[in-house]
């Protein structure tokens, strides 16, 4: 198994799901003061960074720049559908499967190349 080819997305996935959480955990606290909210965002928001960071410097061996960031904001979005699903149950309507499926054909644009 290579590990400048997997590692990046699995370290972007874990970064991306804790980055979620502290944008909108939160939100399952509204009486809690904005101060504190924001506080415990940025402790989490840190601990993303552990993760990102290693992930695009083991990423930038084989991918390139476009590249990571395509998968980035694929594990975001995929991190956003998990967080609001399991603590929010809010399920993604067919619009917004049919928006992330756009999001990913796009994907596929960046890593083919098809046009050049």
């Amino acid at each position: 198994m290579n590990w400048n080819l997997f590692a990046p997305i699995g370290l972007l996935a874990g970064s991306n799901l804790v980055m979620n959480l502290a944008w909108y955990g939160h939100l399952k606290f509204p009486a809690k003061a904005l101060w504190l909210a924001i506080l415990v965002s940025w402790g989490i928001a840190l601990f993303e960074y552990s993760l990102a960071v290693p992930a695009n410097r083991i990423g930038a061996k084989t991918y390139s720049l476009a590249e990571l960031k395509t998968i980035q904001e694929c594990m975001s979005l995929l991190g956003f559908l998990a967080v609001a699903w399991l603590l929010f149950d809010q399920r993604p309507g067919v619009s917004q499967l049919v928006g992330f499926g756009l999001i990913a054909l796009g994907a596929l644009f960046v890593f083919k190349a098809p046009l050049g």
